[in-house]
């Protein structure tokens, strides 16, 4: 049996919580942004950059853990409709991997 792949619940939880605070971020900007001056418009607007660099690193990572999962799955199935060809994909990259480590040393 295919051991199962974590659903990264934390990961789509922290997330939300990222894309939230950029909203509010955003809603606040609009709101205040024409009464902020000097340090206190440098300061919201680094603030408001980190929250959107860090929901951007969030969701980048959300789709590689989903794309994983889908061909993880499509291996899977692949593996268990043919099982012998997947025998021999794995025995023909034994076998080159050991042909290449073995030459090079």
């Amino acid at each position: 049996m295919m051991e199962k792949i974590p659903t990264q619940t934390g990961s789509r939880d922290q997330l939300l919580a990222d894309l939230k605070t950029v909203l509010q971020d955003a809603e606040a900007w609009l709101r205040h942004g024409g009464s902020l001056t000097g340090e206190q418009l440098e300061v919201a607007k680094a603030k408001f950059e980190n929250a959107i660099t860090t929901a951007k690193e969030g969701l980048a990572n959300l789709e590689v853990v989903e794309k994983s999962k889908a061909a993880a799955k499509a291996t899977d199935v692949y593996v268990k409709e043919n099982p012998w060809k997947a025998v021999g994909i794995g025995a023909a990259v034994g076998v080159v991997l050991g042909l290449l480590i073995n030459t090079r040393r």
